[in-house]
């Protein structure tokens, strides 16, 4: 609708397959399929503040991005260098299988997490860019993850139509939820925690968006 239109952001040259918003300096990062992230100042007259080549973030001077490669890198966003890349460990031969979906920063401690379409969920460690934790999570490729404001739990989603909630601490699965119908091989395209409330949500492949308690 025009009227609840803010305004419109445009430079991505192919479809936009993730955001970040920072709150600290009301910036926003964008991720796009022509293989660049966008950091943004959406008031100003050139919004686009800079590009970088590579998906996206949670310390406010970092951001961390995952490349088709398998390949998984901490920026800085003052100089738009690297960082540090993570040591992806793959192995010979299933370099296609190691495909990341979707990539989180835990809310308070230097951990990454990856979620891969060969069913698993991967933990770094940001200081020394070496893996912690390696487990298959799933059934079906894993496509969402999402950290409780508090970094307890991590919600994940999948193909295998369920949304798995995990006890970071002990990396074990306490609740499964079977939360959507398969639509062409793919069932959940997302997951999210409500930044306050006991509520978690999941938008899915049957084109429905559900909410639970």
């Amino acid at each position: 609708e025009p009227n609840v239109l803010a305004g419109t952001l445009i430079a991505h040259t192919d479809a936009v397959w993730g955001l970040a918003y920072s709150g600290v300096k009301n910036h926003l990062l964008s991720c796009s399929a022509d293989g660049t992230i966008r950091l943004w100042n959406p008031p100003e007259k050139i919004p686009c503040i800079c590009t970088y080549n590579g998906e996206k973030g949670c310390d406010p001077a970092h951001m961390v991005a995952s490349f088709n490669t398998g390949s998984t890198v901490i920026y800085d966003l003052e100089t738009s260098q690297s960082v540090l890349m993570f040591s992806s460990q793959v192995e010979s031969g299933v370099q296609s299988n190691n495909h990341i979906n979707k990539v989180v920063s835990h809310p308070t401690l230097p951990v990454t997490i990856t979620a891969h379409e060969d069913r698993h969920i991967k933990f770094f460690d940001n200081k020394t860019g070496k893996m912690i934790h390696s487990m298959v999570a799933h059934l079906d490729a894993v496509t969402s993850l999402a950290v409780d404001p508090n970094g307890i739990y991590l919600m994940s989603g999948s193909h295998d139509c369920s949304i798995r909630l995990w006890n970071l601490d002990s990396k074990t699965c306490v609740q499964e939820i079977t939360a959507h119908r398969k639509k062409l091989d793919e069932s959940i395209y997302d997951v999210a925690f409500h930044p306050s409330k006991a509520y978690i949500a999941s938008a899915g492949a049957d084109a429905l968006a559900k909410v639970f308690v």
